[in-house]
């Protein structure tokens, strides 16, 4: 019994584990595209709020159960905008 405890336990921290991630995960997607938005639109802009919901989910990440994000520049909204 006490193994399907501890069975039950992990998978409800996994399952917890990708549940935060898939919620950052958008969030880090809208922030992408509002970055994007003001690129194209030739106002200022920063990566700041990706690249601090990037920071979560590579802490996440660290945990075994979630990918990785990659830190996002200034220059790479420059360029996806330019291709768009």
């Amino acid at each position: 019994m006490s193994v399907h405890k501890d069975i039950t336990k992990h998978s409800s921290k996994q399952h917890s584990l990708v549940k935060e991630f898939m919620k950052l995960d958008e969030s880090r997607e809208q922030a992408i595209e509002e970055a994007l938005t003001l690129c194209e639109a030739g106002k200022p802009f920063t990566t700041d709020r990706i690249n601090h919901i990037t920071q979560d989910i590579n802490a996440l990440a660290r945990q075994g159960v979630v990918p990785q994000r990659k830190t996002v520049t200034e220059e790479m909204v420059r360029e996806y905008a330019n291709r768009r």
